[in-house]
């Protein structure tokens, strides 16, 4: 094996563990936004992949373009109702529908959805 293929090997094998990483929040974040037990997205939203979406709430796509950042999203989730009293999104964060650690990964993974 040459010089070059060897610091290549280095290099992918040294950056496989952080790109497993990053998509641990994204796929687990989809896992709770598609899981009808938990996040239950799909209940009232249109979601990239999503079967039997509802229509209650707008499509959860190019999020970046309604939000300011994922800061406001998550706050949204945590608990709609403080922006629309008659929201009929369940406030996930107060009524501890969903934990921190899930909401954060919920938003990873909307806010890469186009």
């Amino acid at each position: 094996m040459n010089v070059l293929a060897s610091i290549l090997l280095l290099f992918l094998s040294a950056c496989a563990p952080l790109n497993e990483a990053a998509l641990a929040p994204t796929q687990q974040g989809k896992q709770l936004a598609f899981d009808r037990n938990k996040g239950n997205c799909l209940a009232c939203h249109a979601i990239e992949d999503g079967e039997s979406p509802g229509n209650i709430g707008p499509a959860l796509t190019k999020l970046p373009t309604r939000f300011k950042n994922k800061q406001q999203l998550r706050e949204q989730i945590q608990d709609a109702t403080v922006f629309n009293t008659e929201t009929s999104m369940p406030p996930y964060g107060r009524n501890r529908i969903l934990k921190e650690a899930e909401i954060d990964a919920i938003v990873e993974y909307l806010w890469l959805l186009n």
